[in-house]
């Protein structure tokens, strides 16, 4: 649940690849540091390209470029370095992402942005990168996700979802290049460690959130002695998410085995609390909420229901439910389930592309690339259907999409070789702090305490919050506790929590 893929209108998380350990190349330090020239590219940012081998075990050969964004320190005479950020996916843009939250003063006060350049960038495969590419134009592109079957609510669906995602794998292999080989979070965490030397830190200031947690655990354990500080916002399991847990990746889908459906079923059970204290601040605490919902379940289990230009099924709606990543975005969905609770609607129209036109945005695509080459998944399709089934069961609604988020990955054919897969634990130079919402649908708050206890030297610190790590959750005491650490080291009193700057229906 790290990423959220265009076609399906749904979070989703992690999967496949080889199950053999890698290390950094031992030429990694002879690697050419990039040379980076940095232009103003409007509201105060400022841009560069860096030139990273295409694959370390050639660090000489082919070359990719990877694109950077920098929003300067605002004290440059007490600037401490860069401090980077990896803002999740994978497969978002780093750029496109700082530029829109570089300055939300809950995730980067002005504390914090005086003492640090904030540095990001499109990791190898996305974006403005040299990126993965399945498609030719906009329009071939947008065609392809808008036929994409939902994520399916019964077996009935599962046929037709199972051939689109291996379509998308298919089409991948097809046409993506070399490039598809060489995505690995390995990759990019030694593309970090050149971006590192490319600004002039000694030591490393790393912030990642969600899947940026992978990034840096990987990085952690390639350049143990090259941290000066890392925070881990919204945390993953990192062994469970490459391999699983005591070898199961390969029989047991990557979010199953991770319990990311219990993560979601809890937020949905405080969405739900929440909305009925709220009161009218909510549009669906009318009545009891909780029956409510079973009420519209069941009623689109029996047929679409239509309203204002939507048709909604429902896989549709228990999508949009499990959606909670965002809590300043739960009032919407409580319009949303209390308009489909009173009426029905009508099909939405997407926007038409230009026929021929270029396309910068490959989350969906690349989110499979980077995903599919770190981690073990199951291949054969009826695994995920019997899990699908019992995971219902166990999780009523939310179960099954943690099995078939990442489906595409069980037909993936592309392999980096050069991925990570352990050893986990290897002592840094920096403790690490883990910040994690006592909430969260995407990293569980036990898929992070898992995550934490994995590494050699690091610290979890609880947020009482409802949503997908501190980015989406403001709380202005949580970022005072990361910019105590990252300015002086410091860590917060065992035992200690933060509360939320407000309520999700706080109107």
């Amino acid at each position: 649940m790290r990423g959220v893929v265009v076609a399906l209108g749904v979070s989703m998380a992690v999967a496949a690849g080889p199950a053999v350990a890698s290390a950094a190349p031992a030429s990694i330090d002879s690697v050419p540091t990039p040379q980076l020239s940095w232009t103003d590219c409007a509201d105060g940012f400022q841009c560069s390209k860096a030139s990273v081998p295409l694959d370390y075990d050639r660090p000489y050969g082919a070359k990719i470029d990877l694109a950077l964004i920098k929003l300067p320190a605002t004290d440059q005479k007490h600037r401490i370095g860069s401090l980077f950020v990896n803002f999740g996916g994978p497969g978002a843009s780093g750029l496109q992402r700082l530029r829109e939250r570089g300055k939300w003063p809950w995730l980067f006060s002005d504390e914090l942005r005086a003492r640090f350049d904030l540095v990001s960038w499109d990791p190898r495969g996305i974006a403005n990168s040299t990126a993965v590419r399945c498609f030719d134009t906009l329009a071939e592109q947008q065609d392809f996700f808008g036929s994409f079957p939902e994520m399916p609510g019964d077996p009935s669906g599962n046929a037709a979802f199972y051939a689109k995602s291996k379509e998308l794998a298919d089409r991948c292999s097809a046409k993506a290049g070399p490039i598809l080989e060489h995505v690995s979070t390995a990759n990019t965490a030694r593309d970090l460690e050149l971006l590192r030397r490319a600004v002039g830190d000694p030591k490393l200031n790393y912030h990642g959130i969600s899947y940026g947690t992978q990034l840096g655990a990987t990085y952690a354990n390639l350049f143990p002695n090259r941290i000066r500080a890392m925070v881990f916002d919204g945390t993953m399991d990192f062994a469970g998410n490459s391999t699983g847990q005591n070898g199961n990746g390969k029989s047991v889908p990557l979010d199953t085995r991770q319990d990311v459906a219990t993560g979601i079923a809890q937020t949905f059970e405080q969405f739900l609390r929440l909305c009925t204290e709220a009161g009218p601040k909510c549009a669906f605490s009318s009545g009891d909420p909780k029956a409510k919902w079973a009420a519209l379940t069941a009623r689109a289990k029996q047929a679409p229901i239509v309203s204002d230009g939507e048709t909604w099924t429902y896989s549709g709606i228990i999508n949009a439910a499990a959606d909670l990543s965002d809590s300043r975005g739960w009032a919407d969905i409580a319009a949303l389930l209390q308009r489909l609770y009173d009426a029905p609607a009508t099909p939405a129209l997407r926007t038409a592309a230009v026929k021929g036109e270029q396309y910068v945005s490959n989350r969906t695509e690349a989110f499979n690339a980077i995903q599919c080459s770190d981690s073990d998944v199951p291949t054969d399709p009826a695994i995920y259907s019997r899990y699908a089934e019992s995971e219902d069961q166990r999780v009523p609604y939310f179960g099954r999409i943690a099995v078939l988020d990442m489906m595409s990955c069980a037909f993936w054919k592309a392999q980096d070789t050069d991925r990570y897969t352990g050893p986990w634990n290897r002592p840094t130079s920096a403790e690490i702090l883990v910040l994690n919402n006592r909430y969260d649908p995407s990293t569980p708050l036990h898929g992070a305490r898992d995550g934490a206890a994995e590494l050699a030297r690091a610290r979890v610190f609880v947020t009482e919050g409802y949503g997908h790590s501190s980015m989406y959750v403001p709380s202005t005491c949580t970022e005072k506790v990361k910019r105590d650490y990252l300015i002086s080291g410091t860590f917060p009193a065992a035992g200690q929590t933060c509360s939320i700057d407000a309520s999700p229906f706080a109107g």
